[in-house]
């Protein structure tokens, strides 16, 4: 018989790392995160039998609630054979048995489970399990589904962009966009660069994410998160974090551009512009819009030098390693001298590194599945999809109850009393400003 034992970390990680479904959110590396920085209580728990012998892992993350209550979350877990009906069986009761020593109300998983996965061309690709049979499994054991959603309303985000790093780098570029293909030529041309960073760049790749959050509006989080983040993950032997950091010279820029105008000059010089023909007529006038836009290129950028310095950080991306698996997981841009294109770049830069790691899959880390050209979301989805990775959803979140009262009052009540709250808080500030005008 099968029974749930607390693991240490070598024989944790010595099991995880092997598994197929393995992931940065059950390390024991995140697990110690979620306890620095969100005051959640990480457990670290093995399916043993009777021989020792693991057969599957779950990091519950504990998040204590008031009366001594609290609930589990199992990000991208448990990491099981979810084919095998009886092992699902074993683990969700030794699991409820656990949660409910612990006075939890419920256990949230939602697995490494893809429902659907469409290749760059939008073609349906085979999937190597029965999907749905695992639905319906985990519903028959009680497990309670919390809908196909589409956007961002859950933990972990139901759908993302996976690339196969096991194809050739070839092969991985020439499925991106004709767009990204140019615009990254269009970096490169500008003699942008990419570099790695240390942990003493995080204050730049932090003053980049609260720009992208004003811009596209959304909640990131302190400085000291991601400093404790990079510590964590890069003092652990099993993860890793890498900052890639997107920049400009602008003297190496402005050179560049000054060359381009010198040839232009050139082509422009040997014209016999007195006798000109109807083609060269056109020739003559491209070329002259084309010295115009170095011109005005060249004002710019030493604007832009004047203000900013000659180097200026453009794009900060932290990557996360785990296994043979990366993740795009945090990405800041400026605001200023987007036409460079070095967000692509950028992207291109830590690809191509993973690949030369050996590393086996690279995920974009969420995306939506509202694909409605009104969504907010819809410009991110679009950026990402450029890179031609595979369009992948996830089977998606799940409940298991272990407290039906408590339950409906934390899951039902208490978000409908907070929004009164803030409703009646917001209607106070109204009523002082009024009051004071």
């Amino acid at each position: 018989m099968a029974k749930l034992v607390k693991l240490k970390e070598d024989a944790y990680e010595n099991y995880l790392k092997k598994q197929k479904k393995s992931h940065f959110l059950q390390s024991y590396a995140w697990g110690e995160l979620a306890k620095q920085k969100k005051g959640q209580t990480p457990h670290y728990l093995g399916l043993i039998d009777e021989d020792k012998n693991i057969l599957g892992t779950a990091l519950l993350l504990e998040k204590h609630l008031p009366m001594k209550y609290s609930y589990f979350y199992c990000p991208r877990g448990y990491v099981i054979d979810y084919e095998n009906e009886q092992l699902v069986k074993e683990m969700t009761k030794e699991i409820v048995k656990y949660a409910k020593s612990k006075n939890a109300i419920f256990i949230k998983i939602d697995p490494d489970l893809i429902y659907k996965d469409e290749n760059y061309l939008g073609e349906e690709q085979p999937l190597p399990y029965d999907t749905n049979k695992i639905f319906e499994t985990l519903k028959k054991l009680g497990y309670k589904h919390q809908g196909f959603t589409k956007n961002f309303e859950t933990m972990q985000p139901r759908y993302t962009f996976r690339i196969d790093l096991n194809q050739t780098i070839e092969e991985i570029e020439n499925h991106f966009s004709k767009t990204t293909k140019q615009r990254i030529a269009k970096a490169k041309k500008l003699n942008t660069y990419v570099e790695i960073g240390t942990e003493k760049d995080i204050h730049e790749f932090y003053h980049l994410m609260t720009l992208t959050e004003t811009r596209k509006d959304f909640v990131s989080y302190n400085e000291d998160y991601y400093k404790t983040l990079y510590e964590i993950l890069n003092g652990s032997e099993n993860a890793k974090a890498t900052l890639f950091l997107g920049k400009v010279n602008l003297d190496k820029t402005i050179n560049s551009i000054k060359e381009n105008l010198k040839q232009i000059n050139n082509q422009i010089s040997i014209l016999p512009i007195d006798n000109l023909s109807k083609s060269a007529k056109n020739k003559l006038k491209e070329l002259t819009r084309q010295k115009d836009n170095c011109t005005n290129e060249i004002k710019k950028y030493e604007e832009y030098k004047e203000k900013y310095g000659t180097n200026i950080t453009l794009s900060a991306h932290m990557i996360v390693e785990y296994a043979d698996k990366a993740w795009v997981l945090y990405a800041g841009n400026h605001n200023i001298l987007t036409e460079t294109y070095v967000n692509y770049y950028t992207y291109e830069e830590h690809l191509k590194y993973c690949k030369e790691k050996g590393l086996k899959v690279y995920d974009q880390f969420g995306t939506i599945g509202d694909l409605s050209k009104d969504n907010p979301r819809f410009g991110l989805h679009e950026f990402k999809k450029k890179f031609g990775g595979d369009y992948i959803e996830f089977l998606g979140e799940f409940d298991y109850i272990t407290n039906k009262p408590m339950y409906f009052v934390f899951t039902k009540l208490v978000p409908i009393y907070r929004h009164l709250i803030r409703r009646k808080s917001k209607k106070v500030i109204e009523n002082e400003v009024k009051n004071n005008n």
